[in-house]
């Protein structure tokens, strides 16, 4: 076997066994959802805010799409606001749909108790001191609408509850033109003494929500406090430990100036962001008994002298995890570390950059497909100096060949004398036989950080590339089983063994450039080695057929360029590769090794 051919074969076993661990640690079939448990009883109020004595707050009734309402209406958002309890608790994407079909129902982030998937945000006060619940509002509290008709961008609402024993507060709420609500809380004291009493925003998820319960993206709890990243999955949740009154398991983490903590799904998220600089307490936890998740931020304890006013002023995210918007928030309003909230993986180095390089190529070319070619123009570029190391090195073994085919006949059988006489000769003619490696081994952490990238980020959902591609985060839709469209039948369903072995049109491009790509060089006089470049292509034809055709369209855009590459360099050292002769040749050889069985001599 000669060291060229002992190079492919390490480099295609390489990403041979890059896309077998990837497929096995990230199956293709990611329809099926977590069981989404009935659950109708509303959550608690937080036990304790920071700097305040624990206390338990009455449990609050199951009210919520029946109740007087605000309507909300921004460009991005519609829905409403309910008055029991001033919850954020209705709230739809204005341009997100749930399938690229431009039919189908927009994409509903909150919903209210009552609802299935019961998901809202609540805000109060915790009493301190001398006072008592029903001094202060919760999520019971019947709020009145005192100014503003409608929550817009340009229109804030203003709603007002009295306890009637002299405390007025006050809850203003406003938006911007995408996904992030300003709270701003007060109280005004109008009696004669001093009272106690701390703010709270909670965010609450009623029941297990449904999740795509795989490891590449992270769906849970995420949190910030003072630079630090906290992820916590839903199934972790009911194993926190007991830490307060009610027993619930829970987690209190302190913040001393900078942070916010929310529920973040595959594409959106909610989360309760307190003004930079507020110290806060971050709370996670889970109630068994009405299989309630909750994350809150509970603020210092305030004293409001008689005749006083107090205020304080939070935000709330609630929407779609778009790289361009997160990176304003976290910029223009101070919310460090919110573009953490994009599940960017352990190869956050590379994931960063490759995706911030692929918004831009999108934004200037206007398509997603091609700007994963453009950005698969980049890398190569990137890695050129590799790659011409290792086409020379290539090309620099061929002129060794006569060379080492005479050593080899003049050493005979001693191979380990072969070895040293070999090992020499590279040393002489200055030639790294290891050097064909050094492309594919830079491509195994680019893969898997453009996978991520393909995967994670909204950017690429429902991102059309052309003709049957619509979606480029989504596998190829197209399918041998009705000759991709022309037969009247449906494609076999995703997951389903149809569809994997009915693959698409793209997956089969794919296997077709891995074959051509493999013709620069003849086939291998080892039968082995033969067999090994004959199903290769074919092999990762079919695993990658379940892949994000985004992922596979890069993968076809690499082995179209890395053959040009190749065929370029060799051809510039006088070795220009012979690709239609290497296609004859593999024929040939197939068609000599059809030997006919002769057939035995009949008796006379």
């Amino acid at each position: 076997m000669d060291d060229q051919n002992k190079n492919l074969i390490l480099a295609t076993g390489l990403s041979f066994l890059v896309i077998l661990v990837w497929f096995l640690l990230f199956p293709p079939d990611m329809t099926t959802p977590v069981v989404d448990p009935a659950a109708t009883s509303q959550a608690t109020t937080p036990g304790s805010a920071a700097q305040a004595p624990a206390a338990s707050a009455p449990a609050p009734q199951a009210v919520g799409a029946e109740s007087p309402r605000v309507k909300v209406e921004t460009p991005e958002l519609t829905g409403t606001i309910s008055l029991h309890g001033g919850r954020i608790d209705d709230l739809s994407l204005k341009t997100y749909r749930e399938t690229v079909d431009p039919a189908s129902p927009l994409v509903r982030l909150l919903s209210p108790v009552g609802k299935e998937d019961a998901y809202y945000a609540v805000y109060g006060w915790v009493p301190a001191g001398d006072l008592t619940f029903d001094a202060v509002p919760n999520a019971d509290t019947e709020w009145t609408q005192t100014a503003g008709d409608t929550l817009t961008p340009q229109q804030p609402v203003t709603l007002q509850w009295d306890n009637g024993n002299g405390l007025v507060f006050t809850r203003v709420i406003a938006v911007d033109d995408h996904f992030l609500f300003t709270v701003t809380q007060s109280v005004t004291n109008n009696t004669a003494a001093a009272v106690r009493l701390a703010p709270y925003g909670q965010v609450a998820r009623h029941g297990q929500p449904k999740t795509l319960n795989i490891w590449v993206v992270h769906e849970g709890t995420v949190q910030m406090a003072d630079g630090r990243l906290q992820e916590t999955k839903y199934k972790d949740l009911p194993k926190l430990a007991a830490v307060e009154k009610e027993g619930a398991p829970a987690e209190l983490i302190d913040v001393a100036a900078d942070g916010w903590i929310g529920f973040t799904d595959h594409y959106w998220m909610t989360a309760l962001i307190p003004s930079p600089g507020q110290a806060f307490t971050a709370v996670q936890k889970y109630t068994p008994e009405t299989e309630v998740f909750q994350t809150e931020t509970r603020l210092p304890t305030m004293t409001v002298a008689p005749g006083a006013s107090a205020e304080v002023k939070t935000m709330l995210f609630a929407g779609a995890k778009r790289w361009e918007t997160i990176r304003a928030y976290q910029n223009d309003n101070g919310i460090k570390g919110f573009l953490n909230s994009i599940d960017w993986g352990w190869f956050f180095f590379l994931t960063k950059p490759i995706f911030y390089l692929l918004h831009t190529l999108n934004n200037l070319i206007g398509n997603m497909g091609l700007a994963i070619i453009a950005l698969t123009l980049c890398l190569k570029a990137l890695l050129f100096p590799l790659a011409y190391k290792s086409y020379v090195s290539m090309a620099r073994m061929k002129e060794l060949q006569p060379e080492m085919e005479a050593m080899k006949a003049r050493v005979g059988d001693d191979k380990q004398k072969l070895q040293v006489e070999m090992m020499k000769l590279y040393k002489e003619k200055k030639v790294n036989p290891a050097a064909g490696c050094l492309p594919i081994l830079p491509q195994i952490p680019i893969f898997f950080s453009l996978y991520k990238v393909i995967f994670v980020t909204i950017e690429l959902r429902h991102a059309p590339f052309y003709g049957w591609i619509n979606d480029l985060s989504a596998p190829d839709s197209s399918s041998v089983f009705n000759l991709f469209g022309l037969l009247p039948w449906a494609s076999p369903e995703p997951g389903t063994m149809l569809a994997t072995v009915f693959i698409g049109l793209l997956p089969i491009v794919l296997g077709i450039s891995m074959w051509l790509q493999q013709k620069l060089n003849p086939t291998p006089p080892d039968p082995t080695q033969a067999a090994i470049f004959a199903w290769m292509p074919w092999i990762f034809m079919f695993m990658l057929g379940h892949f994000a055709s985004g992922l596979v369209l890069y993968w076809i855009g690499n082995n179209m360029i890395t053959f040009t590459q190749q065929y370029i360099i060799m051809t510039s050292h006088g070795h220009r590769p012979n690709v239609f002769g290497n296609i004859l040749g593999a024929l040939r050889r197939k068609k000599a090794e059809v030997v006919p069985v002769p057939k035995k001599p009949t008796k006379k």
